[in-house]
């Protein structure tokens, strides 16, 4: 289902569970950060296409699933408003997002991080220059560059432990997901790629896409053979050096992990409801 007017977007699909029970959801329930309500007036939306989702489904109405709710925000209080006296809503899940300020540029940046930290990347930068590993910039334009680029990654993919494991992007659906998202997203000039190379040869790679000064990291990887040069640190590192200089304000981690802990100091609880019919 896919509604849109001059402000808002709304985007759902329709899921059965095991016993017949039909609902909307978004489009994504993996990571269950992205909202299927989208824009200033999405709640009005939502309200207007109810009458729709009602007659359509008369006389049994679906469950509908809403994630990507900022806790405490105006949405949700919006959305809690218009509902509450049709719906009976149900907390589904809860998770938190993490992101990294990139204002002040790099020098910026490294100032709101540990010590620890800064003495550790200066070291692991220094080992690996010693090493002669270089790391290159690539933001491909179009299909084909998209496709040779995506190859490379792939290849990378295969050594690492997620390749190893068969739990990467080596894998499907995965495999077909990040190939259409490379190509959306490099049509646009919007992707970011940087490989590591050693000897002329591909040892790690880390990606993602930017929009409207935000930049939202996707996958990284390097060759399990390289795991002791923290590669996937420098990586990191060359990555946030990149956004910097292109004066991009924030660095999206996705949900927060552990590690990310080092390189982020932004946090935002997202939580997903379920709505059903009182």
């Amino acid at each position: 289902m896919l509604r849109q007017n001059d402000q808002s977007l709304l985007a759902f699909i329709e899921f059965t569970d095991t016993l017949g029970r039909a609902y909307l959801t978004p489009l994504d329930l993996g990571w269950k950060f992205g909202s299927p309500l989208l824009g200033q007036g999405a709640v009005d939306l939502f309200q207007e296409v109810l009458v729709e989702i009602e007659d359509y489904y008369y006389p049994a109405f679906p469950g509908i699933v809403i994630s990507g709710i900022a806790s405490n925000s105006d949405f949700a209080a919006q959305l809690l408003h218009s509902t509450q006296t049709a719906f009976n809503l149900y907390l589904n899940d809860r998770g938190t997002q993490c992101s990294a300020d990139l204002s002040g540029g790099y020098t910026g940046y490294l100032s709101r991080r540990s010590r620890n930290h800064r003495r550790s990347l200066k070291k692991q930068a220094k080992r690996a220059r010693q090493k002669q590993i270089v790391f290159e910039r690539h933001s491909p334009v179009n299909d084909e560059q998209a496709t040779e680029i995506f190859a490379r990654m792939l290849n990378i993919e295969s050594r690492s432990w997620k390749g190893i494991e068969q739990c990467g992007m080596t894998e499907s659906p995965s495999t077909e997901y990040y190939d259409l998202m490379i190509k959306r997203l490099a049509r646009d000039n919007n992707v970011r790629i940087i490989i590591a190379r050693h000897d002329e040869q591909d040892i790690g790679y880390i990606f993602g896409g930017i929009l409207n000064g935000i930049y939202r990291g996707q996958q990284f990887s390097f060759d399990n053979a390289w795991k002791k040069e923290s590669i996937g640190n420098l990586l990191q590192k060359e990555k946030i050096q990149w956004l910097c200089e292109e004066g991009i304000s924030r660095y999206d981690m996705g949900p927060m992990m552990e590690y990310k802990q080092h390189w982020t100091e932004q946090q935002v609880d997202f939580e997903t409801w379920v709505l059903i019919k009182k």
